[in-house]
């Protein structure tokens, strides 16, 4: 059957009404999928794994661990070897391919070396936590500082259970004898709080240097503290032993109440809150280098 067009004209053109629908319908879809917003994908992403610790039981290559201490390369590493410029405990290793353990003490022309980087962590202890690396003593310090880093970091002097404040841990031999000469070591700065106001006699006895025991006990500086009672003083000194500070008050019959290190070489607790650890900058590490 024909119709008629707009001229009058009939049109052999057949309508399909439900034809003309579906078109005009995928027409409209195709248009609203071209406006969408084309969703990216997300990829997930996750906090880099530390590196692997190596235990003491696990063995290397000495090339391998002299590599990974930064001395040289491994191929370097078996010329030194084969000159005898290594000893493993002591002895000679000429052998090509021998193996070590972490524990074993391995040196290079002399000089001890390290396969592990070298890592430094400053905490800010509180009380309660035994500076030592034993877990027989209950809480330890290690437990505040275990998720800081997988290398073998040991404390660098002694703060008591009952003791606050800095402490710095390395696995760097240099800077933790730096530390441990208490001639030419780092300075630390306590806060100190005694049991009575401290006399300035005897303020002037630890100034000049006091001598518990026959043996001089010299101090960097000694001071009291603007605005708090006489009970309360600053003291820097290079000894890395907490208890060079009661030897120094017990000599003179005060006791300690309570001691805080506010301070270690340019080393300050500001942005470390109680119970936190940091890294170390690159420029602290040097600075501690340079001490």
């Amino acid at each position: 059957m024909s119709r008629q067009g707009r001229n009058g004209k009939a049109s052999s053109k057949p309508t399909n009404k439900k034809g003309g629908k579906r078109r005009d319908e995928a027409k409209r879809e195709t248009i609203a999928r071209e406006k969408a917003p084309v969703k990216k994908k997300v990829s997930k992403t996750t906090e880099p794994a530390m590196p692997k610790r190596i235990s003491d039981s696990d063995e290397i290559r000495l090339n391998k661990y002299i590599a990974n201490s930064g001395v040289c390369s491994r191929r370097d590493a078996d010329m030194h070897i084969s000159v005898g410029s290594v000893t493993v405990n002591g002895k000679i290793i000429n052998e090509m391919g021998y193996k070590v353990k972490f524990e074993d003490e391995v040196r290079f022309d002399g000089a001890r070396i390290n396969p592990e980087k070298k890592t430094y962590v400053l905490l800010n202890k509180p009380k309660g936590f035994a500076t030592t690396t034993s877990d027989s003593k209950g809480k330890t310090v290690m437990d505040l500082v275990a998720n800081s880093t997988n290398a073998r970091i040991k404390p660098i002097g002694r703060l008591g259970r009952g003791s606050t404040g800095l402490l710095l841990f390395t696995n760097d031999d240099l800077i933790a004898k730096k530390f441990t000469n208490s001639k030419t070591g780092v300075s630390r700065l306590f806060e100190i709080e005694l049991d009575k106001d401290l006399k300035y006699e005897d303020f002037k006895k630890i100034q000049e240097g006091i001598k518990p025991m026959g043996k001089l006990v010299a101090v960097e500086e000694i001071s009291y503290i603007d605005g708090a009672p006489k009970t309360t003083i600053g003291l820097k000194i290079k000894n890395t032993g907490n208890s060079i500070l009661h030897t120094i008050f017990d000599h003179l019959s005060y006791e300690i109440v309570r001691v805080d290190c506010v301070q270690i070489g340019q080393l300050t607790k500001k942005d470390l809150p109680r119970g936190h650890w940091k890294h170390l900058t690159t420029q602290e590490v040097n600075t501690l280098q340079m001490m």
